[in-house]
């Protein structure tokens, strides 16, 4: 196959996912509709996951489309991360009634998934404004798709409102840069900002503004609090992880890319930022009663850990931010699914509510501990070696002052995941015999917890392939 058919495969396959959810949808009956819709999108995107894995695998890096796409193995793995979560985040839709049978949703679903693949390999200045719209809008949508319920209409145009001021003040900021290099090719770039000038610092200002609100990073985080509690929570799941990963793989190869030789201010504003984040996440997370907010807030922490890894501007710095990605996807869309279980039972949203969990569902109080762990960063979860590998990339680059603050916001982020597993396996419902309320779950959310379980597990166990993947999209760019 040609380098072009190659570079958007993955995009091909989804497209038509969605054109088989349009076209049957129709056929279905009201009462069939839901399971159908889901069922089908979630297998149309793992069989594109497991045809992308055969089929589209890079040999060597080159550019396709006339330079518009990278075809790599940093947009590689970022696009089967992208697929990963948009299956799972299609089986968790299944139960929620408003959601899962409509079609338009599934449709959004894969129109964002597209976006976040095509953002993963742009090259262009052009395209990657193009693939952020077209993750975007859907998202905007979706955050606010239940129109019946206030908080997600709230939601859905507090999203589009920040979402719209970002992106002018990005795409400002992108226009300065073609303005002053003459060039839409991140490559190209170099010759420009080859040395350090007001202009430099202008543009990538108004450059970390645009993507730093995709990532929640502060003082651009004052969106995704209300967002997340307010949207349906597979969507929130979805926009905590997906949306964020796709903001990193933007950041990554947009700053080392185009902005090399000016990598020590970048560095410098990027390493406040983190700091910025990870504390004011880390704190605010410890006052907060309601789960789906201090998840909110646990979010806008990861950012700050994440970034370490691209401060630290090394192979090994690149690798951790990735695998921290990897572990951070599954851990994230666990704990939000496990939530939208035991809410959709309680009708609670509130940490308060899940006293006595553990006894009223053994197995999902037993999901809820892996994810929390691996958030919190303990062995052998996934989060411990995420965080391990972008702390040495930092301490091989030189900045340990940056690592001791992110070992400090660490111990603080343990406890308060550790204070919800108190209530979910310490404390008791008043007055009731928890074992006479349990907890039922649906098909498509063992399936998916199962997964996601053995995920966290196998990522912080077994090392060294998702290493291997890591290493080889790290590559790529040095």
């Amino acid at each position: 196959m040609s380098t072009n058919l190659l570079a958007i495969l993955p995009e091909i396959l989804i497209l038509t996912v969605a054109l088989l959810v349009l076209i049957l949808d129709p056929f279905w009956k009201d009462e069939n509709r839901r399971v159908n819709l889901g069922w089908l999108t979630a297998g149309g995107l793992t069989a594109t996951l497991v045809l992308s894995l055969l089929l589209d695998r890079p040999v060597e890096a080159s550019l396709a489309f006339g330079g518009m796409l990278r075809y790599d193995w940093l947009a590689f793995v970022f696009k089967m991360l992208f697929i990963f979560s948009a299956a799972i985040t299609s089986l968790f839709m299944m139960d929620v009634e408003k959601v899962g049978k409509r079609a338009e949703a599934y449709l959004l679903l894969l129109a964002a998934t597209i976006g976040m693949n095509l953002m993963a390999a742009s090259s262009d200045l052009v395209m990657l404004y193009l693939a952020i719209e077209t993750t975007s809008i859907p998202m905007y949508v979706l955050a606010g798709f239940l129109l019946d319920d206030k908080k997600s209409t709230e939601a859905g145009f507090k999203y589009l409102l920040f979402g719209a001021m970002t992106s002018a003040i990005f795409l400002y900021g992108l226009s300065l840069v073609y303005g002053f290099s003459g060039t839409t090719q991140f490559a190209g770039m170099r010759g420009f900002f080859g040395t350090f000038n007001p202009v430099s610092l202008g543009v990538l200002f108004l450059v970390v503004v645009g993507l730093g609100f995709k990532i929640s990073l502060v003082p651009l985080h004052f969106w995704a609090p209300d967002t997340y509690e307010g949207a349906p929570t597979p969507v929130a799941g979805f926009l905590s992880t997906a949306s964020k990963a796709a903001g990193f793989a933007v950041l990554i190869r947009l700053f080392i890319t185009a902005f090399p030789q000016i990598a020590v201010d970048w560095q410098m504003l990027l390493a406040i930022l983190a700091v910025l984040t990870m504390t004011f996440g880390n704190l605010v997370a410890l006052a907060q009663t309601n789960i789906k907010r201090l998840l909110a807030y646990s979010s806008i922490a990861h950012a700050g850990y994440a970034l370490i890894g691209l401060v630290a501007n090394n192979q090994l710095g690149v690798t951790g931010v990735i695998y921290y990605l990897l572990a951070y996807i599954l851990t994230n869309l666990a704990a939000f699914g496990i939530i939208m279980a035991f809410g959709r039972v309680t009708g609670s949203d509130e940490i308060r509510a899940y006293d006595g969990m553990s006894r009223r569902s053994p197995y999902l109080g037993l999901a809820m501990l892996v994810a929390f762990l691996s958030l919190a960063g303990m062995p052998p979860f996934g989060g411990f070696m995420g965080k391990m590998l972008v702390f040495a990339g930092a301490i091989q680059a030189g900045w340990y002052w940056l690592v001791i603050i992110g070992v400090l916001n660490s111990i603080i982020g343990l406890y308060y995941y550790l204070t919800v597993l108190k209530y979910v396996y310490l404390y008791r419902m008043e007055g009731e015999n928890e074992e006479a309320h349990p907890i039922q779950i649906s098909r498509p959310f063992v399936i998916a917890l199962v997964v996601l379980t053995l995920g966290i597990v196998l990522v912080g166990s077994f090392f060294a392939p998702w290493f291997g993947f890591s290493t080889n999209a790290a590559l790529s760019l040095f």
